[in-house]
């Protein structure tokens, strides 16, 4: 039988402008729109995310009030990311419920490395070893190696074909990064997980399943230990 506490949790109503709020913004929380970019016009935006114009620009004009968004009329005009958007900083919410976010990215990035290990092409791969070797590089500025680390997590969803598990992924990494804000990140670990994604790379390459789901066990706990150390 289902718990009550649980059956009977508080239903949560997003609206849509808090939905196209938070998409945005954790879009560029986790670098996937990088400061400069420039957004489709309103139109073409309007369609992909399904919502009425003004809806969208009550979330371009929050998010140009909060120093995310940059709006520049004329000629050369649009609206871009800003060159130095506000810094994420940690959420002591975000503690609360620390838990649960590393059971659902647990539960999203297994499934993925299952379906990845079945479905990536050579391509996929190589993409994926590109940013392995960038993270390589940069295991002594965690702040670029994260980039680089929720790049290629997302690169991972994307070798499914599937535009929810890749929806999920991003907003799991979104959720993550606000748990990442409160623990230390020496190169030494980031070196080690970084040799797991590589050898993930190496699975996909030989369609290796059970040694995807393995190593991304083993990836995922790592966090979760150190989490549970520091965290309450």
């Amino acid at each position: 039988m289902i718990a009550s506490d649980t059956l009977f949790a508080p239903v949560v109503s997003t609206t849509a402008f808090e939905e196209t709020l938070e998409r945005l913004s954790v879009a560029i929380k986790l670098g996937l729109l990088v400061p400069g970019t420039q957004l489709p016009p309103e139109r073409e935006l309007c369609e992909q995310l399904g919502i009425a114009r003004s809806t969208l620009r009550q979330a371009l004009t929050a998010l140009v009030q909060s120093g995310h968004l940059v709006a520049l009329r004329g000629r050369m005009g649009g609206t871009f990311v800003a060159q130095c958007p506000p810094a994420p900083e940690p959420r002591p919410e975000s503690l609360l419920h620390w838990r649960d976010t590393c059971d659902t990215r647990f539960a999203v990035e297994l499934g993925v490395a299952v379906l990845a290990a079945e479905r990536a092409e050579p391509e996929h791969a190589e993409r994926l070893a590109t940013l392995v070797t960038a993270m390589e590089r940069d295991v002594e500025d965690f702040a670029v190696y994260r980039q680089a680390d929720v790049l290629f997590h997302i690169g991972l969803a994307e070798t499914t074909g599937s535009p929810a598990l890749v929806t999920a992924m991003t907003d799991s990494q979104g959720a993550m990064t606000d748990l990442f804000a409160h623990i230390a990140h020496p190169p030494e670990v980031l070196a080690w997980a970084n040799g797991q994604h590589a050898r993930l790379v190496d699975c996909l390459l030989r369609r290796d399943g059970t040694e995807a789901v393995r190593i991304m066990q083993d990836h995922l706990r790592g966090t979760e230990h150190v989490l549970a150390g520091l965290l309450p």
